[in-house]
């Protein structure tokens, strides 16, 4: 610890919320503002040509409208009569078939390389500095904010490094939740089991089956309930709850409810012990009371049009807890009232969001997942084959983003993003290239990128409810800490290689972005690969389930199949 607070010396974060404040005018703007000469650090930035200055609208250099891949331009569109006589001289009509074709790549390097430049400007100089605020806690000025700014300070963040790795599971680890207190990490897998670590010493407390047929895709402690409560979600469609005892042994697991189709998301009531909610891909949301006989009762089942909508994410808001936030198999952000849901107005829907150039977008774009901040402000959506997007929660319905953040790949499975820092003040995500990538959220340029797994794919991750640092998992067996004792910022290397490559399998995938197979077959392979754990051991008795009277029985998201089944494979 001590060696970081020395290190950090005077580069680090802005205080949470400055820049916010700087943005006065972008939350009724629709369009990207990215505050982008607020970036430029450097002293020859301002001789740049065609800089933009402070309050101007970032363009945006990633247009997905179907204008093209890029905006080109052809240099020999348009010849001098000079440029006629030497071709007239030019008498190797093979040399110049070969300019020819060489010219569009040419082009495309060029496009690429404005891109880059422009998604990889510099940073601001930070504000918030270690040695003064260490100071100032010394003699008892601002004590109490000295964490809060500490957790969310740039410096830290340019400094994470791998700490160490937990290992258990034998298979992927599709689910990280940190204990309220953030003394415990538990973790659910495709071996259909959950682990409560205590990550500090490294050591698994307690281990025990789920109860799931399926791939485990969400174990959470739910609040104020002792650690003795943990939710579950899988792929079967099961959500089940497991009572833990103070002996470090699971005394049951059972079910509460069950959807037709996978159940990828549960959400949590911020201040509520015993009630939260599951979204599946049979449309349908479940609110679960565990005080009640019947603990699910059916909220509301998401539809456009007559159509239902399959559903991936679901969140509640942390400041309105009426307030749920849903995402899945169409490109819309939708945001839904518990105490008046009216299927017959609207769909039952209080407002829904979405970039304005997907709203008539012919490619079938997924949300794979979707927070909100800290204080319920803003809302983050993680579109699959696309990029991540910021809208504010409070805008009115139909409202355009407001942040995008770039350089990331979300294709390969139903990746997640979440906000880091104790006032949301970064942007974090993984990629199916394997790294960990990082956002100012403001400024939505990259501050930290790191290799995440070996495997190639990367889709939880989760921040420490109170520590600067977080876990991560993804197809690798393994959970990795991540915490700031790096003894200087690293130096982003190897990202414009990485960006680049990402954006051309994009590119790439969206001019066949109709065809489904390539998706699925790259999902079969990375399933096959992964086949190779022992047969799941039988349990020795059975579990007791409830509500079997009005459940119906076990489905799997196989029900679902067709012509608009999930584009993007189930992590």
């Amino acid at each position: 610890g001590g060696r970081v607070c020395f290190s950090l010396g005077g580069s680090e974060d802005k205080e949470p919320g400055e820049d916010q404040h700087k943005d006065g005018g972008a939350s009724g703007t629709p369009k990207e503002t990215g505050e982008v000469s607020g970036d430029k650090s450097m002293p020859d930035v301002e001789a740049e040509t065609g800089a933009n200055r402070e309050g101007e609208e970032e363009e945006d250099t990633d247009s997905m409208d179907g204008s093209g891949l890029y905006s080109l331009t052809e240099d020999g569109e348009r010849e001098s009569e000079g440029g006629r006589r030497e071709r007239a001289k030019d008498k190797d009509g093979g040399k110049r078939a070969a300019r020819k074709r060489n010219r569009p790549d040419d082009d495309d390097d060029d496009a690429m390389e404005a891109w880059l430049l422009a998604e990889l400007r510099d940073l601001s100089r930070p504000v918030w500095r270690a040695v003064p605020s260490l100071r100032s806690r010394e003699i008892g000025r601002e004590s109490h904010q000295f964490v809060r700014r500490v957790c969310g300070a740039r410096g830290l963040v340019q400094r994470l490094e791998l700490q160490g790795r937990l290992e258990r599971h034998t298979g992927c680890v599709n689910t990280l939740h940190f204990n309220p207190s953030g003394t415990r990490l538990a973790s659910g897998s495709d071996d259909l089991r959950v682990v409560i670590w205590d990550w500090a010493v490294r050591r698994a407390e307690l281990e025990f089956d789920s109860g799931h047929k399926s791939n485990v895709f969400q174990a959470k402690f739910l609040p104020h309930s002792g650690d003795s409560t943990l939710a579950m979600c899988a792929r079967d469609g099961q959500i089940r709850v497991a009572e833990l005892s103070a002996t470090q042994r699971c005394k049951n697991t059972k079910r509460v409810a069950q959807h037709k189709g996978a159940a990828h998301k549960l959400a949590l009531e911020p201040d509520s012990p015993c009630s939260f909610l599951s979204a599946g891909e049979d449309a349908v949301v479940f609110g679960i009371d565990l005080r009640l006989d019947r603990p699910a009762n059916k909220l509301v089942v998401v539809k456009e049009g007559d159509k239902k909508v399959g559903l991936y994410t679901i969140f509640v808001n942390p400041a309105k807890t009426q307030h749920f936030a849903v995402g899945g198999r169409d490109q819309y952000v939708r945001i839904y009232d518990q105490r008046k849901i009216n299927e017959n107005d609207n769909n039952g829907v209080l407002k829904k969001f979405c970039p304005s150039h997907l709203v008539s977008s012919e490619s079938k774009t997924n949300i794979t997942c979707l927070v909100y901040s800290h204080d319920g402000t803003e809302l983050l959506a993680s579109y699959n084959d696309e990029d991540i997007y910021l809208f504010d929660s409070n805008h009115s319905d139909g409202a355009d983003y407001r942040r995008r953040y770039k350089g990331h790949r979300n294709n390969a499975t139903v990746k997640g993003v979440n906000f880091y820092g104790p006032c949301s003040e970064f942007v974090v995500s993984g990629s199916d290239c394997g790294h960990i990538y990082l956002w100012d959220k403001y400024s939505a340029r990259i501050v930290q990128f790191m290799e995440g797994d070996r495997g190639g794919v990367v889709n939880c991750l989760e921040p420490h409810p109170h520590l600067p640092g977080m876990a991560t998992s993804g197809l690798d067996h393994d959970i990795k800490l991540w915490a700031p004792t790096a003894e200087n910022p690293t130096g982003l290397k190897g990202l414009k290689e990485v960006m680049k490559k990402n954006k051309r399998e994009r590119d790439e995938d969206s001019v066949r972005h109709g065809d489904q197979y390539d998706t699925q077959l790259l999902w079969f392979l990375m399933r096959h690969m992964r086949n190779r754990r022992p047969p799941r051991a039988r349990r020795e008795g059975a579990e007791p389930d409830t509500d079997e009277s009005w459940s119906s029985p076990d489905s799997s998201d196989e029900e679902e199949g067709g012509p608009d089944h999930v584009q993007c494979m189930s992590s």
